[in-house]
Formats: C-alpha cells, sequence, structure tokens
C-alpha cells in the first residue's frame, strides 16, 4: 500500500502509557479522492517509530467497497523495505515491477520485498464487496537494504488453544488458553528476527502469548473488547509491550468475537529515515530515489497490467527541511511478571 499523503511528515499520533502498555492511537489518512478508503495508521509516529522492524501499519474496513472507490492504489515505487498484505475480508489483486502477479486473500501473507527499488500497484477485485484488512511495512537493515527484491506466499493453518485461534505468518509464537497449549511457525525467511500473528479469541476469552523475551511486541485490536496486560484498547488502537517478559496476556471482554494481529520483533537498532513510500538513511538518498521516480528511472521497473485512471502516482514535493534519521526510542523493559 502506497503513503498516498501529499505532504508526508512524522505522524502526529498519541502514545498514552497505561500500566506498563503503551497505547498508540490511529489517525485516519485517505486513499486517494473524497469517495475512497479510508485507512487507521497507528506506525510510525513521533512518540514510537517502529516495533522491531515493523515500521508501518495500516488498518483498514470492514468496508462495502461495492458503493465507494473501494482499494485502486496506481504503481508506486519503494525501497529498503518489505510489504506485508493481511486480509480478513476481501481479496485485493497485486503486481508488481517485477513481474509478479498475485492475489492477497484472507488468511494468506503476501511478502514484498523492495530491496534496490520496485514499483507495484494494488487494487481490490470487483467481486470484493467487505474489505477488511491491514497493510504493514518491515525496515530493512543496512547489510540488506539494497539487495534484489523478492516475493513470498505463504499461507499458515491455525492451530488453537481451548476456543481460541492463532495463524502466525511470521516468526514463531506459542498460546495457552483454557488448559491448552500449541506453538506455531512460518517458514518465510526475514532479514531481522520477527513475528507476525493473527488471533481469533472467543466471547470472554483470555489468552496467553509465549513470546520471545528479547522483543518488544504490539497489539493492534480490530475487533472486541481487547485488553493487553489490563489495559483496555479501543478498535484500530496498537498496544505496545517492551521487552523483558517471556508472555503478553491478550482479552476479549465482550459478548462476540474478537480480534488481534500480534507482530514483534528485536529491537531495531539503525536510524532510518522514512518519508512517502522510500526507506533510507539520507536526505540525499531520499531526494535521489524521488528524482529517479520521477524521471521514470529503470531502478523502480514497469507494472505491467493495472488499468486505472491514472498510469503512476507522481512523488509529492520535497520538504524545504532537511530530513534527518531518527532513532527509536530505547524499548520498554518489563519485568518477568509483565
Amino acid at each position: 500500500m502506497s503513503n498516498l499523503e501529499q505532504h508526508p511528515v512524522s505522524q502526529e499520533c498519541v502514545a498514552d502509557p497505561r500500566g506498563g502498555v503503551e497505547v498508540i492511537t490511529a489517525r485516519e489518512v485517505p486513499l486517494g479522492g473524497p469517495r475512497a478508503m479510508r485507512v487507521r495508521r497507528t506506525l510510525p509516529q513521533r512518540q514510537r517509530s517502529l516495533i522491531g522492524a515493523w515500521c508501518f501499519i495500516d488498518h483498514y474496513g470492514p468496508e462495502d467497497v461495492s458503493t465507494s472507490a473501494g482499494m485502486d492504489v496506481a504503481p508506486h515505487p519503494h525501497t529498503g523495505l518489505q510489504t506485508v498484505s493481511w486480509l480478513f475480508t476481501g481479496e485485493i489483486e497485486h503486481r508488481d515491477s517485477a513481474g509478479v502477479h498475485a492475489m492477497v486473500r484472507p488468511g494468506e501473507l503476501n511478502l514484498m520485498s523492495a530491496g534496490h527499488g520496485i514499483s507495484h500497484s494494488e487494487v481490490s477485485t470487483p467481486e470484493t464487496t467487505i474489505l477488511h484488512g491491514a497493510q504493514l511495512w518491515l525496515a530493512l537493515p543496512d547489510a540488506v537494504r539494497d539487495d534484489d527484491h523478492g516475493f513470498d506466499h505463504f499461507a499458515p493453518e491455525p492451530v488453537a488453544a481451548g476456543d481460541a485461534q492463532m495463524r502466525v505468518f511470521l516468526g514463531e509464537v506459542g498460546m495457552s488458553g483454557d488448559g491448552e497449549r500449541v506453538r506455531a511457525g512460518s517458514p518465510v525467511r526475514t532479514a531481522t528476527a520477527l513475528v507476525g500473528a493473527e488471533i481469533v479469541l472467543p466471547a470472554r476469552t483470555t489468552v496467553t502469548l509465549e513470546v520471545d523475551p528479547t522483543h518488544e511486541h504490539g497489539v493492534l485490536s480490530d475487533r472486541g473488547d481487547i485488553a493487553v496486560e489490563t489495559e483496555s484498547l479501543e478498535i484500530g488502537e496498537l498496544g505496545y509491550v517492551g521487552v523483558g517478559a517471556p508472555t503478553v496476556v491478550v482479552a476479549n471482554r465482550s459478548d462476540e468475537s474478537g480480534r488481534v494481529l500480534l507482530v514483534g520483533g528485536a529491537p531495531f537498532d539503525e536510524e532510518i529515515i522514512m518519508w512517502w513510500n522510500f526507506v533510507g538513511r539520507t536526505h540525499d538518498e531520499i531526494a535521489s530515489y524521488r528524482a529517479q521516480w520521477e524521471a521514470g528511472d529503470a531502478r523502480f521497473g514497469t507494472v505491467e497490467g493495472y488499468v486505472g485512471p491514472h498510469p503512476r502516482i507522481p512523488a509529492p514535493e520535497m520538504p524545504t527541511t532537511t530530513l534527518r534519521p531518527r532513532a527509536n526510542p530505547a524499548p520498554h523493559v518489563r519485568s518477568p511478571r509483565g
């Protein structure tokens, strides 16, 4: 997914530490014109730019796209990052300049690595009525950020602990609930140590997620009355929990089914600049990416087969001030008991 803001800047969101859980609220961002979808963006923001290598989270829907413009994101560029597409409902057609043509479907991971440079488009299919999901980005470390582009697809099988279900699409995580314990992992290789999983919690259910205590984690609330370590999250909020404890407790306090996304990873210790759809390290590097995209440079290739009102998304103007790399705040450290 593209960042379609015409004046991309550091995100103005709120980080609210409640009882050891930093609650990050979302802001709404339109995906295009007045009838386009709106998404809820929790990362990046001023107080916390990354969770592990996760540097961008858009949560959208459920939206009836049969009565709106839906998702129609024309070809746009990326560098130095990976995109993670995860759907709950609907279907999205992906095309990229590496020649990959793939469908994004519920419960299936599509991971695109931009590396040195790539461009792609994303369009909800005509058959889609309700579109609901999340788009996330991963910052690539300096050692591999200029590598060739790539694409991975993985459909994780659900595993159950009691009535709760979990699909692990990146990394490895355990879950216990109702006296049962399961563990699952993903074969998809990542440049840094990461975890990503969808957890569905029946009404009035609490689960304990068994995680790597050297990682930091975020829990994105998708539906239900969700609490993380007893702290409540509104729909679309992200609860950040720091390093140091081997578990994260998630509860659904509502009488309806609840759902969350768990993301996490080893703290990312490199300074980065993320502007528009690029991740780089210096102002001049970002300016060069922008100039190459505007000039139609071979770095980003050509997306074949996209049909839409505009052939590509033009880059916004560069800011008048110098873009400076930012390090993430030091991760919170929790006691082993959370």
